[in-house]
């Protein structure tokens, strides 16, 4: 089980500072832990769970390895700052700043290059579903933004309805299990079927073990219920018991 931590453009330092110790302080067998913290923080974070069971990873990375590029960051910077995997083509990316599937691919590219392993969401609005075309998005998502022959160690992908980030809307067991499926058939018709596909939208430690008794479901990625160190560590605890029921 994969459990990942997305600050997205929070917290303050201080909070980041404490926030990182109560991870450092905890491991759960079974589970990997990946933290993305906001980019000033990536070293500090990496200092403070030295030696800790959690890996740390960048949100976002540029296309190109270099250049004129005010405010971007290169992939391999992220690499030299302790990042060992970096996010990619979050909803939040995609709605804010435009990017395609192309764009995210690019960018899979350049992180796979300097070493880095790559999460890459994918993941319908409610507009999509409500139209009853979800999996075609998610499916064309899929096609556009994981680059062809990526190896299967490399990658990860994270599933998030776009409705239900951040809004305490989560998807129905029935929906979850319908998409992951549909999400394992097309990495399996790509010699890509060990690759862990993540929930993402509104976890918390309530709902964890229902969501990870989904099949195909092998982690989360989690945005706020990761600002408070009590709820990050009952969501990994779910984690843990549910590696546990599978091995």
């Amino acid at each position: 089980m994969i459990i990942a931590a997305n600050w997205k453009m929070n917290p303050p330092l201080a909070d980041a500072g404490a926030l990182a110790a109560a991870y450092a302080a905890e491991s759960f067998d079974g589970v990997t832990r990946i933290l993305f913290p906001p980019a000033p923080y990536l070293v500090q974070m990496g200092v403070r769970l030295d030696g800790a069971d959690m890996q740390v990873g960048g949100q976002d990375c540029h296309h190109n390895a270099s250049g004129a590029h005010t405010g971007d960051i290169a992939a391999g910077m992220l690499a030299e700052c302790g990042a060992s995997t970096v996010l990619l083509g979050h909803s939040e990316r995609r709605t804010d700043h435009g990017e395609d599937d192309a764009l995210v691919a690019a960018k899979a590219v350049a992180a796979l290059t300097t070493g880095l392993d790559v999460m890459i969401c994918v993941g319908e609005t409610l507009d999509q579903r409500e139209a009853g075309a979800a999996e075609a998005v998610v499916t064309a998502q899929l096609d556009g933004s994981v680059p062809a022959g990526i190896e299967a160690s490399r990658l990860m992908l994270a599933y998030e309805p776009v409705w239900a980030i951040g809004t305490g809307k989560v998807a129905s067991v029935e929906d979850i299990a319908a998409m992951h499926a549909a999400i394992q058939q097309w990495l399996a018709g790509r010699d890509l079927a060990s690759v862990p596909i993540l929930y993402g939208g509104s976890v918390k430690p309530a709902n964890a073990d229902t969501i990870f008794g989904v099949p195909d479901v092998g982690g989360a990625l989690v945005g706020g219920a990761s600002l408070k160190a009590e709820d990050f560590s009952g969501i990994c605890s779910a984690g843990a018991r549910t590696a546990a029921a599978r091995s």
